[in-house]
């Protein structure tokens, strides 16, 4: 026995750090399998409910352009001659603006004011049968010739009565009667003159001078009220790019203003986002060369189509903004903030809280030292936010990730940390 006993001691004298070390390691591993059956303490970061006020919003990029805006351009190749505005200056209706030379558009307008006159003189004249003058001597032969044929018409009737009583002879009547068919014959013929002298194609080819004399006549009177620019209304100047004595060429730019006291902004939404937008929903804009002001609007129009427009498919909005102080100018990039949905003195959680399983949308609230999964339901929501319309109340805590990226299951035991 004594033995045995000496035997068992030597064993462990001679094993006793690997039996040590077996035993730390058996500890460990049932430590590790403890743990591992009541979870590890997770350090997450964690946001309460609050109450407050949240808006869905769509944002991109927008121009600004004139309402009321109006363009000159050159009518013909010519100098400018005078430059009466510079950008910015205020205008009224009727100002004038600019001028080129226009010594040719006036010789051309009284070349064609020349014609058109005597393209109407013609007119006149087909009309009633001829020149004034044309139209006097054919009266006077007109009465020549009725006079010639009354007279002849009494000879014949006389001669007709002395043939009856055997006085005069046939050849007597028949000379008479011939006489006087030639003077009425010559009548008739006075009339027409007077009545149809021109034929159908000579009247419309007196009618075709006069269109085209006409026509000459209003472009020179246009080139001729385009070589002097003046404002159509109130406004601003906003582009002048030409100055005194340059030469320009028929199209080209030569003056453009705007009634700026309101202005249109034209942005375009993304696709998926379309379906979000309605009539007379808020817009805010806001241009980055002026921080902290905000303009404020409501859609104007909502996209009757999708569009491409460079690589995206998108639909277009309008909306008006006042722009009294005329800070808002033409052609500039602002951002465009449309408001689709607002609701205050509601339940708010951050977004990055609310979790999405099966269609089901559920939180981590925190309970103590642990979480639990929650389902909730929610309503509008941006980037950052979301509205809680049933399941927690007001000031709940609930977890938003954990600081080691692990996971997030319920029954967790937790450490919320900052």
């Amino acid at each position: 026995m004594a033995t045995l006993r000496n035997g068992a001691s030597s064993f462990f004298a001679r094993h006793r750090f690997w039996l040590i070390a077996t035993a730390i390691v058996v500890a460990v591993i049932l430590l590790a399998a403890f743990n591992s059956m009541r979870g590890d303490v997770l350090p997450v970061r964690s946001a309460h409910i609050l109450r407050g006020s949240i808006r869905s919003v769509i944002s991109t990029n927008g121009k600004i352009e004139p309402l009321n805006n109006f363009e000159a351009h050159s009518p013909v190749p010519t100098t400018v001659k005078r430059v009466l505005v510079k950008e910015g200056d205020h205008v009224k209706r009727g100002q004038l603006l600019l001028q080129l030379d226009d010594d040719e558009a006036r010789t051309s307008a009284a070349r064609a004011l020349a014609q058109l006159k005597g393209a109407q003189a013609d007119i006149h004249a087909v009309e009633h049968g001829g020149t004034q003058e044309e139209v006097l001597t054919t009266d006077a032969q007109l009465v020549k010739a009725r006079a010639d044929r009354d007279n002849a018409k009494r000879n014949l009737d006389a001669l007709q009565r002395l043939q009856k009583n055997n006085a005069a002879s046939v050849g007597e009547v028949r000379e008479a009667d011939a006489q006087y068919r030639t003077a009425e014959a010559n009548v008739q013929l006075l009339e027409q003159k007077l009545k149809g002298r021109y034929s159908k194609l000579e009247v419309e080819k007196v009618q075709s001078q006069e269109s085209e004399a006409q026509a000459a006549y209003n472009a020179a009177q246009d080139v001729l009220n385009k070589s002097n620019v003046r404002a159509p209304f109130d406004g601003v100047v906003y582009s002048v790019p030409v100055r005194a004595g340059n030469f320009v060429n028929s199209g080209d730019l030569l003056v453009q203003m705007a009634d700026l006291s309101t202005v249109r902004v034209r942005a375009y939404v993304d696709e998926p986002d379309v379906g979000r937008l309605a009539p007379n929903q808020k817009v805010e804009v806001t241009w980055d060369a002026i921080p902290g002001r905000k303009w404020k609007g409501t859609l104007s129009t909502t996209p009757a189509s999708v569009k491409l427009y460079g690589t995206r498919n998108v639909g277009e909005i309008t909306t008006q903004l006042n722009n009294s102080d005329y800070k808002l100018l033409p052609n500039i990039n602002v951002t465009v903030v449309v408001v689709t949905a607002e609701h205050n003195n509601v339940l708010i959680a951050p977004r990055e809280a609310v979790r999405i399983d099966d269609s089901q949308s559920y939180v981590y609230r925190v309970a103590g030292n642990e979480i639990h999964r929650q389902p909730v339901q929610t309503s509008i929501f941006n980037l950052t936010q979301v509205e809680i319309s049933k399941g927690l109340s007001e000031n709940e805590s609930v977890a938003l990730s954990a600081v080691n990226n692990k996971p997030l299951r319920e029954g967790q035991p937790v450490k919320v940390v900052q």
